[in-house]
């Protein structure tokens, strides 16, 4: 189960999966999302009709991490538990964490309060996700606790991708947002090797500003100023933006990952020659396929004309966020991050696009016949998702068992 017989780090999990599963189907399952999946993702009735994406919610590594961390709470009941940030991007799974005493280290709620001070040797500390930073890493060993590693197996691929970078001498261009844990353990694999270093650009605008420098140069203190905090330390644009090799946060927009890879190659040939590419960029596309289905998923539910989209999950999920921006291409769209955010048929609680604080919305849902999209984070269990479907039914005066019946049971 161990990676490294040296190092207390479980990476395979401990066999308990069996002993789990019913409780993980308990609080993130829904036979009903099983019987929609089954039945053309769709519900009608008099005057409303759901569609539901064909992908959507919890992707495999999510699945992986949530199954990790409560098999390590079976495997050591009477230990304290810690884990380094959110385990991913959704207030529920995190909430039911809290409750089964995992204490956070970061990422948490005002009340947690805990340390790196506080972990001893004899504690177990849980790695999310997303990962944890080189140096994260490194003072966990310091301490000699036990660490359980639910990384996604995406996000290490990316690690593996950045760490090539180095070694080969290339700059990692990543494509994210340097605040996310996920870049920044990213970017600190970018300086695993010999003198590694990176850049973080958060859109195609920065990108572009990066490109103007490798086309023409240009003013290298406003260059430092504006990444002052994504590059690494000692960062020369001079000199470390002739071999660049590009790579991006699994949960960005691939559309646009994979534009800025093209302007970063179209930069390249225009300073050097598109005879000598091959000496100054490296590009492969590290968007999980995940995050791909699910936006490829969304864009044929927004094909449907939909009057409008309800797109869940956690106000700070990069992934979800994303969805909501490719959503509102073909209707107005409106983030959820839990069923309590639909007060009402007229009233609802909306994070908008782009913005950081939650909002009412009078009016939400238009009079008459509509027809409503769904969809969800990968980091949005079905239950959640099943929920919300159950609540837009109450709004036009319906009972989820009188349109579908009861459902049979998971696993049925």
């Amino acid at each position: 189960m161990r990676n490294d017989p040296d190092m207390p780090i479980y990476r395979k999990g401990f066999g308990l999966k069996d002993e789990v599963t019913e409780e993980l189907q308990k609080e993130y399952r829904s036979a009903v999302i099983q019987y929609l999946r089954e039945n053309g993702f769709s519900l009608q009735v008099e005057g409303l009709r759901i569609l539901l994406a064909k992908e959507f919610g919890f992707c495999y590594g999510v699945d992986r991490a949530i199954d990790y961390a409560y098999e390590t709470r079976r495997m050591f009941p009477e230990k304290t538990l810690y884990i380094t940030y959110q385990i991913i991007h959704n207030p529920r799974v995190n909430s039911k964490l809290r409750e089964m005493g995992v204490r956070f280290l970061s990422g948490g709620e005002e009340g947690d309060r805990y340390s790196l001070d506080d972990v001893t040797p004899d504690d177990v500390v849980i790695l999310p996700a997303f990962g944890a930073s080189m140096d994260k890493m490194e003072e966990l060993k310091k301490v000699g606790c036990t660490m359980v590693d639910t990384t996604c197996g995406s996000v290490m691929h990316v690690w593996k991708r950045v760490e090539r970078y180095a070694k080969e001498n290339f700059t990692s261009l990543i494509h994210g947002k340097y605040f996310h844990e996920e870049t920044i353990a990213t970017a600190s694999h970018a300086m695993r090797f010999g003198e590694g270093r990176y850049i973080i650009v958060r859109d195609e605008q920065e990108a572009e500003y990066v490109c103007g420098f490798i086309r023409r140069g240009g003013d290298r203190v406003e260059f430092l100023e504006k990444f002052a905090n994504a590059m690494s330390s000692n960062f020369n644009p001079d000199t470390d933006l002739v071999r660049i090799g590009v790579a991006n946060q699994t949960t960005m927009l691939s559309s646009e990952s994979l534009h800025i890879a093209k302007m970063i190659q179209e930069a390249m040939e225009d300073r050097y020659g598109a005879e000598h590419i091959k000496d100054h960029f490296r590009s492969f596309d590290t968007i999980c396929s995940a995050t791909q289905e699910r936006q490829d998923a969304i864009i044929e539910l927004g094909a449907k004309d939909p009057e409008l989209i309800l797109v869940v999950g956690g106000y700070n999920s990069s992934n979800t966020n994303h969805l909501c921006e490719i959503a509102l291409r073909y209707a107005p769209t409106y983030h959820i991050s839990d069923v309590d955010c639909i007060v009402s048929e007229a009233e609802l609680r909306h994070k908008p696009f782009g913005e950081k604080e939650e909002i009412v919305k009078q009016g939400w849902m238009p009079r008459g016949e509509v027809t409503i999209g769904v969809t969800a984070g990968a980091s949005t269990p079905d239950k959640v998702v099943s929920e919300v479907i159950e609540r837009l039914l109450e709004c036009r005066g319906y009972h989820l068992e009188d349109v579908i019946g009861n459902v049979p049971a998971l696993g049925a």
